[in-house]
């Protein structure tokens, strides 16, 4: 772990800076790993979520920082609360005393050393639910394959196949080779997605299930992503086409994300998965596009009571 944080190349953006020695890399984090939520959460996919609830931790800092991203306030790092390896083990065993049907690791990469040994610790604790690595696939395969054998599902997006999209909105002009990279990394370590039934739901326990949020004006990088995945992964991972693009204040200067997705487009790029056959996944319906599934980055579960 300390050679990793010594010279950070945890993520593709690879800063090589000493984050022991406090110093920070595109990502805004030291080796002081902070936390902004963690509590019961009910708005991921049904076979994440289920009726308990996913037990998301919300990490501070992010090594994409998209300019639309709903969760910016905990992504820039202005909020979090600093906690040591030993508490996050613990608030992973006391998600899973309050029901969570998983533990939901979310924009983990920076952080990857501190949660492996906090996962170990939960485990020889009693953790047994299945943990879902929640990210959005700007990650280093490397620093992936530490995680083999503790990560049961990964729930990376896959954001762009158009390196210019992926410039102007994440300053990222290499994600579609760095996310095929990570995505094939995660596809080898999970294997075939599987479910297990419980009680009027079915429930993801392991695999790799990708996300692909719909841009206003960017149909074509849509389809792009959709045809990448199902050409190269068929029926082996799950695809969630999702519709709620949330339109903020802080990005008025970006006139064309600045609206929400029309019916006609989200239909249009539904059309397309159709078409090349996709079965295997979820599609967001109805008006999800709200900012009530953001939630209140405000150190619930962090502290222990």
């Amino acid at each position: 772990m300390k050679n990793q944080l010594e010279l950070c190349n945890l993520c593709h953006r690879n800063c090589g800076v000493d984050r022991h020695a406090k110093q920070t890399g595109f990502c805004g984090m030291t080796d002081e790993l902070r936390i902004a939520r963690a509590a019961l959460h009910f708005w991921e996919e049904p076979c994440i979520s289920g009726t308990n609830g996913s037990g998301a931790v919300f990490f501070s800092g992010c090594s994409l920082r998209c300019i639309y991203c709903q969760n910016h306030e905990i992504a820039n790092g202005n909020r979090g609360i600093a906690v040591s390896d030993e508490r996050l083990s613990d608030i992973f065993l006391e998600l899973q005393e309050q029901g969570a049907h998983n533990i939901n690791l979310v924009t983990p990469g920076h952080y990857i050393p501190q949660i492996k040994e906090a996962l170990l610790r939960a485990k020889e604790f009693g953790l047994s639910v299945p943990i879902v690595y929640n990210t959005g696939s700007y990650e280093n395969p490397e620093a992936l394959k530490t995680l083999e054998g503790l990560v049961d599902i990964y729930l990376p997006d896959f954001k762009y196949m158009d390196s210019k999209l992926a410039q102007a909105y994440s300053k990222a002009p290499d994600y579609p080779a760095v996310a095929q990279a990570a995505i094939a990394e995660m596809v080898r370590q999970t294997g075939p997605c599987r479910f297990e039934a419980e009680p009027g739901e079915s429930l993801m326990t392991r695999g790799t299930m990708v996300r692909h949020l719909v841009l206003p004006g960017a149909l074509d990088n849509s389809k792009q992503v959709l045809e990448y995945l199902y050409r190269t992964y068929g029926n082996r991972i799950y695809i969630s086409l999702m519709n709620q693009y949330t339109p903020l204040k802080r990005i008025e200067a970006y006139p064309q994300l600045n609206r929400k997705v029309t019916e006609e487009e989200f239909e249009e790029v539904f059309s397309y998965l159709c078409d090349l056959g996709i079965e295997n996944g979820y599609v967001q319906e109805g008006e999800t596009a709200e900012e009530s599934f953001i939630p209140s980055f405000d150190g619930e579960g962090v502290i222990a009571k």
